[in-house]
């Protein structure tokens, strides 16, 4: 396995046990249909939250969360659609969380939680 992806796993490791001591109960992970892959799918008190988890080493690319681009929204948002009309959940409060997670020597340093990052447009 590359690198890159052994890191990423271990993010979304870690990202999932922070948000469980946050109040988030995690329905689903890696979440993969035709149009797209998203990390965790959470319920967090009234709301179903759809969650991309970002690990990086370092800032000098930007921010973990402003790898997040429009494009990569879009097919965030496309895939949690399919996932509403695919398990009937036509009225539920949904909301996209980022998950910035900072590691060093495979060890996180820092996990930040942007709630509302962005909206179905």
């Amino acid at each position: 396995m590359d690198n890159h992806i052994k890191i990423g796993k271990m993010g979304e490791r870690e990202a999932a046990k922070f948000l469980k001591k946050k109040g988030y109960h995690i329905i689903q992970s890696n979440f993969r249909c035709r149009f797209g892959e998203i990390d965790l799918i959470a319920r967090h008190k009234d709301t179903l939250v759809f969650i991309e988890v970002k690990t990086r080493k370092n800032n000098l690319y930007g921010t973990p969360g402003q790898a997040v681009n429009k494009t990569k929204q879009k097919k965030i948002v496309k895939t949690a659609l399919y996932y509403l009309k695919r398990n009937d959940l036509y009225d539920e409060n949904v909301r996209f969380d980022i998950v910035e997670v900072w590691q060093h020597d495979h060890k996180v340093k820092s996990i930040h939680v942007i709630s509302n990052a962005f909206f179905i447009s």
